[in-house]
């Protein structure tokens, strides 16, 4: 069974329909792209897939014992989060929430989880920084090892290089396909359709149409011809 099947969702807001007859499914391990027009409701899917948001019809279904907490997610940053005034410690290990339960406090088990997230992405010396005094990249990789707290099977992650500049924009790609090489399963809403059809297996075109299918589908569908046409002449 899939990880995550989506079928006849349907989503909105203030009674508002954006989306209809959405219909995919996630295998573990995949690398999953959406992309699509601004405000189609790429946010808005990630949000309901989180069950942040209620569906307007449809249905979501976790498979392969997948539990909601089990489910690591990097929101797009905010001007007040980009200023949170705690250490990088106490943010990565605030990722553990989900495990603690009832239990007020974190155990050694978090503790752990925490220290082996700062390694993975290599921000171990970056323990005691002011998370605002960090650089964009830095503080993004901090969210990501955050959110590798909650989760070994997937992450959901909604525009994880929006503000980085070119350089760091490549890292932290490349960071998120090594993650997903090591068997996380990943969920990601860019608006960069050259770097979808780069690192992505699987592409979810939201909007006006709507396609699912591999990269290679996508690189030959009408969607996908309109937009990479789009983005050459917008370079």
């Amino acid at each position: 069974m899939a990880l995550l099947v989506v079928k006849d969702l349907s989503l909105g807001y203030d009674s508002h329909t954006i989306i209809e007859g959405l219909n995919f499914s996630v295998n573990a391990g995949d690398y999953l792209c959406i992309v699509g027009e601004n405000g189609a409701g790429k946010s808005t899917l990630m949000k309901t897939l989180l069950h942040l948001r209620q569906p307007v019809g449809g249905e979501i279904i976790y498979g392969e014992g997948l539990k909601r907490n089990e489910v690591g997610y990097l929101p797009q940053q905010t001007v007040v989060q980009k200023d949170f005034p705690a250490s990088v410690y106490e943010i990565i290990l605030s990722g553990n929430q989900g495990h603690c339960g009832w239990r007020p406090f974190y155990n050694d088990d978090d503790k752990k989880r925490t220290k082996e997230a700062m390694e993975r992405l290599g921000i171990e010396g970056l323990k005691d920084r002011c998370y605002r005094e960090l650089s964009g990249g830095q503080q993004q990789r901090v969210l990501l090892a955050r959110a590798l707290c909650a989760t070994k099977r997937i992450l959901l992650l909604d525009e994880p290089v929006s503000g980085l500049d070119p350089k760091v924009t490549i890292e932290m790609y490349e960071l998120i396909a090594e993650l997903n090489r090591d068997g996380i399963t990943m969920i990601m809403v860019t608006h960069d359709i050259h770097a979808a059809l780069r690192y992505a297996d699987h592409i979810l075109h939201i909007g006006s149409e709507l396609f699912f299918g591999t990269r290679e589908e996508y690189a030959e569908s009408e969607e996908g011809q309109f937009f990479l046409r789009k983005r050459g002449n917008d370079r």
